[in-house]
């Protein structure tokens, strides 16, 4: 009786996991869908990154592959956190436990360790070996949309879903805390596939500005399969000499007023 039961909490676990994933992410893609590719789609096509749609088939195969992801995520949490090494992570439940301070500065903490995580993993996934089994998928968007943030092959989701699990043997987190990041994560994540900037002209040469990643940056990943590989910064790009030598530019030229002069960047 007590392992059915325990059974039947683990099952409504993962399914309310993989609605809740599933979920927000069709709310905050979809919003971003509906106000940028649906609400006065013709007028915006002018400040349009790539000033061209995608078609219905890109659509399709990025929301198909993103839920694929999000069972995935779920798998690799379940195997993670309730496997072998369950009894080595550092969740706890209480915020009293480490204190309020901990809680607040634990969640710029997760984001930076969360964007080295991908930068180095995602250099390695473009590597001519792995590149077409592990990558090419979510490369498929060259000209990217909300729905791509989340479509990926199933070799990158797992290695996506462990860029935050392995923080928690790492440092002490309250579940807070991850939910917070992931929903950081999703919304910066739907931005960096918008199609569109939202940051002001200038912003990438600012003293700030230059080291946080933007649509723009993102967005010439996808049209050239190379450089700008960050999540949320660009320090690793800098640093590394990975950064396109043309980003600048390009992104002051999308950003003026009512223009689509970037396009050329990103033929």
């Amino acid at each position: 009786m007590l392992e059915s039961l325990a059974s039947l909490v683990k099952w409504t676990h993962v399914a309310f996991a993989y609605g809740f994933l599933s979920v927000r992410y069709l709310v905050i893609a979809g919003l971003a869908a509906l106000v940028f590719y649906a609400w006065r789609r013709e007028r915006r096509i002018e400040t349009k990154i790539q000033p061209r749609w995608p078609r219905a088939a890109d659509y399709r195969r990025e929301i198909a592959y993103s839920f694929l992801t999000f069972a995935v995520f779920v798998a690799t949490e379940q195997l993670v956190l309730n496997g072998p090494l369950r009894e080595f992570h550092q969740l706890y439940g209480d915020v009293a436990e480490y204190g309020w301070t901990w809680f607040v500065l634990s969640i710029p903490v997760v984001l930076v360790l969360h964007d080295a995580w991908f930068y180095w993993i995602h250099r390695l996934i473009h590597h001519r070996l792995l590149y077409r089994r592990a990558h090419l998928v979510h490369h498929k968007s060259i000209n990217p949309t909300p729905w791509a943030s989340f479509s990926f092959h199933p070799i990158e989701a797992v290695l996506e879903a462990l860029g935050i699990l392995f923080q928690v043997f790492l440092i002490p987190l309250h579940p807070g805390v991850l939910a917070i990041a992931m929903l950081l994560m999703t919304v910066y994540n739907v931005y960096g596939h918008l199609g569109w900037e939202l940051y002001p002209r200038g912003f990438a040469s600012h003293p700030i500005g230059r080291f946080v990643n933007t649509s723009v940056a993102h967005n010439q990943h996808h049209a050239k399969a190379r450089n700008n590989y960050g999540l949320y910064f660009l320090w690793w790009d800098r640093w590394m000499g990975t950064l396109d030598e043309g980003y600048e530019a390009a992104f002051d030229a999308v950003t003026e007023p009512r223009s689509a002069t970037g396009a050329a960047q990103f033929a």
